[in-house]
């Protein structure tokens, strides 16, 4: 009995704590634009997913490919992800080395390697990321992969026989069978209670809308077993999930791409348990925002996307629990070069 009145008083103080400390409210007015985290002259650069090494440095992961070749289909058919270094979470980031390339065979994986995000556990690194089997099969065939190293240098062993680790499900039933998308953009939380969660996008079988869902595993590597049902509820498209849990719960930070509170900017959904979710608060804002000026610069470029100076595929750098910056790519170049680039938010205050 004494037991069960700790743990439930445990549980408790967690969730008033949760219900006192409501940072989501404000995050969207929080972030400050520092400028470009990856930019590499001759290249498309997407995605910018970091982690901070025991020496203090901070590893970027990102998606590119030659700037030569438009957006689309480059991403689809060129893309591979690489390793960027700095000394902090600012920059500069120098590049370091190719993680992930396709495999250019029969493979699930033969080209676009992908939408990475980077994470630790235990004393191993893991990297997720999608893939594709080829145009023809284009965007169904997207599926979701894994890979580890004990170094961020790696060499990156991919999990199991051939390193994925989710497909659309078999089920009819299911909420995503059968989706126009495939499965993809993961992001990874290692639940504090034991176990992990892996969020991604899919398509939902009667409105053809993505949305985000949910699997988990017992064990690392798998196998993960997706959920029979949704886990946002949005009737317009969202995207580009990144998974926390902070403040006694969990949180996903997507991209808000037809404007459920702004097109173009994002949204943080929150939840006590990370299978139930609350209707979203706005993440960040688009890019003039957060310029002094208030406007986009009249020499920019504009490579990709619906809305000029929308942030894409965001993924957040935790400092003491709470997130402290913001990496995002854009399709809008406000420095005008030839290619993508990724971009780093500070947030002013990490503290309350």
């Amino acid at each position: 009995m004494k037991k069960i009145l700790l743990l439930t008083f445990f549980f408790n103080a967690l969730a008033l704590h949760a219900q006192d400390v409501d940072f989501t409210s404000r995050l969207a007015d929080e972030w400050e634009f520092l400028g470009p985290a990856v930019q590499h002259e001759g290249y498309d650069i997407w995605g910018s997913s970091p982690i901070k090494s025991e020496d203090g440095k901070i590893h970027i992961f990102v998606a590119r490919w030659p700037d030569t070749i438009n957006v689309v289909p480059g991403w689809k058919t060129h893309s591979e992800i690489a390793h960027y270094v700095g000394n902090g979470p600012e920059g500069p980031f120098e590049f370091s080395d190719v993680a992930i390339t396709g495999t250019h065979a029969n493979t699930w994986d033969k080209f676009g390697a992908h939408n990475p995000t980077i994470h630790k556990v235990g004393d191993q690194y893991v990297l997720l990321y999608i893939a594709n089997d080829g145009l023809e099969h284009m965007p169904w065939n997207q599926r979701i992969g894994m890979a580890t190293s004990k170094s961020l240098y790696g060499p990156w062993e991919k999990v199991g026989r051939d390193g994925m680790i989710l497909q659309p499900p078999a089920n009819p039933k299911y909420w995503n069978y059968n989706p126009g998308n495939g499965v993809n953009n993961p992001a990874f939380l290692q639940h504090p209670g034991g176990g992990f969660f892996l969020y991604f996008k899919s398509q939902n079988k009667e409105n053809r809308v993505s949305t985000m869902g949910l699997a988990f595993a017992e064990q690392l590597k798998g196998p993960y077993i997706q959920l029979p049902f949704p886990i946002t509820r949005n009737e317009s498209i969202i995207e580009d999930g990144y998974a926390f849990y902070s403040e006694g719960k969990f949180h996903i930070i997507t991209t808000d791409n037809h404007g459920m509170i702004e097109r173009g900017g994002g949204l943080i959904w929150s939840s006590n348990d990370g299978i139930n979710f609350e209707a979203p608060k706005k993440a960040f804002h688009l890019i003039k925002d957060y310029l002094p000026e208030g406007e986009l610069p009249k020499n920019l470029s504009f490579h990709y996307g619906g809305t000029v100076g929308k942030f894409e595929r965001p993924q957040v750098l935790m400092e003491n629990g709470r997130p402290a910056y913001l990496y995002a790519p854009s399709g809008t170049n406000i420095y005008g070069g030839n290619g993508t680039i990724s971009y780093v938010l500070k947030r002013k205050s990490t503290d309350k």
